[in-house]
């Protein structure tokens, strides 16, 4: 197999980050008795947090066997639909991904993550491209940076892989990293083609055969001063779907709805799922992405495993014909890779791309 197949179908050519320090680091020092101060947000003292015991935050959960077969469940399929318009983030569970998949995923990311700094730097992002280990959207000296390290690899096509940034330590993350992607293609099948029936829209689900996937596994170290960090900044994910597996027990998903931000609980086995600004556009706002946060723990790690989805590399990004007999389009119409630069040349902040994409 290639270890870089043809530049347009990985990451190469779409835009870095700036180097940044390694937080994983930064936290195991003895001397992190202060925060510098390109980690504090000081917007988090305005920041409205639902207490978690109020259930009125809990994010819808869908019954992905229910959506599975040829007769779709017309209950399971509102909810969903009531999901992608409403909520813009969902739960599943009964998805059918093999438990070992799930726990020999978790198993080697813990332990790449565990790995010491200069085995893990082996692995670093190269020039210009946002695959490997560091920092995403970084594009300026002077941002706030986010407490927390990622390792981010695209996993199809498979031909469009950089196997140079695969590490060979674990001597099972190259199987383990297989197996899991594939399942979450899998499941990815299951909603996207249940997306495309709420949506009564036949050319939705073909702009996703054979679609760019990538996993970005997250590493958020223990902060003395956690009331001051995020450690992952308020976005909606630019791709078309997300899924998240979280790797320990630390909670630290928050989602923003009606000016407050939820704290997601995972449920035991389920993952959880959220539509990208990519269908917001495809779905011409009908279906909507949501702004999300990462906060972090005093005392313990969090690790987590968002898999993206977006459509397949020549496809095109704008809303939908379909959609346009309805509306008028609210979105630009460009090439999924001019969207992908754009989307790498700018930083973490809220809907911004989709406020470059409106028209």
């Amino acid at each position: 197999m290639e270890e870089a197949g043809n530049d347009n179908m990985n990451l190469k050519n779409t835009g870095g980050s700036l180097p940044v320090p390694n937080v994983q680091s930064l936290a195991a020092s003895k001397d992190c008795t202060e925060i510098p101060e390109k980690y504090i947000r000081p917007e988090l003292n305005d920041s409205l947090v639902l207490n978690a015991a109020d259930r009125q935050g809990d994010i819808p959960v869908i019954d992905l066997s229910k959506l599975h077969h040829l007769q779709h469940s017309e209950d399971e399929m509102l909810k969903l639909s009531l999901a992608c318009e409403d909520w813009g983030f969902f739960q599943i569970i009964n998805h059918g991904v093999p438990d070992e998949v799930i726990e020999k995923m978790k198993v080697v990311v813990g332990e790449f993550f565990r790995l010491p700094l200069e085995e893990k730097k082996a692995y670093e992002q190269p020039p210009g491209s946002v695959e490997g280990y560091g920092q995403a959207f970084v594009v300026s000296e002077d941002q706030k940076l986010d407490w927390g390290d990622m390792y981010f690899l695209s996993t199809n096509p498979a031909h469009g892989r950089n196997l140079k940034l695969w590490p060979t330590n674990p001597p099972t993350f190259k199987e383990a990293l297989e197996q899991y992607s594939l399942e979450m293609r899998k499941v990815t099948h299951v909603l996207l083609d249940s997306i495309e029936k709420s949506l009564k829209i036949d050319e939705f689900i073909g702009l996703f055969e054979d679609c760019l996937q990538s996993v970005r596994m997250n590493y958020y170290p223990p902060c003395p001063q956690a009331s001051k960090v995020l450690g992952l900044s308020p976005h909606s994910d630019t791709v078309g779907l997300t899924i998240l597996l979280q790797v320990s027990e630390v909670q630290g998903l928050q989602i923003k709805k009606n000016s407050v931000w939820l704290p997601v609980k995972p449920l035991p086995g389920a993952f959880i799922v959220n539509i990208g600004d990519i269908i917001e556009i495809m779905s011409n706002g009908k279906y909507k992405s949501i702004e999300h946060r990462a906060i972090v723990n005093t005392e313990r790690e969090r690790m987590s495993i968002a898999t993206f989805h977006s459509p397949r590399f020549d496809a095109q990004v704008g809303p939908l014909p379909k959609t346009l007999e309805r509306s008028e389009p609210h979105y630009k119409t460009i090439s999924l890779h001019d969207y992908m630069k754009l989307l790498f040349s700018c930083k973490l902040e809220g809907k911004n791309i989709l406020e470059h994409m409106k028209l």
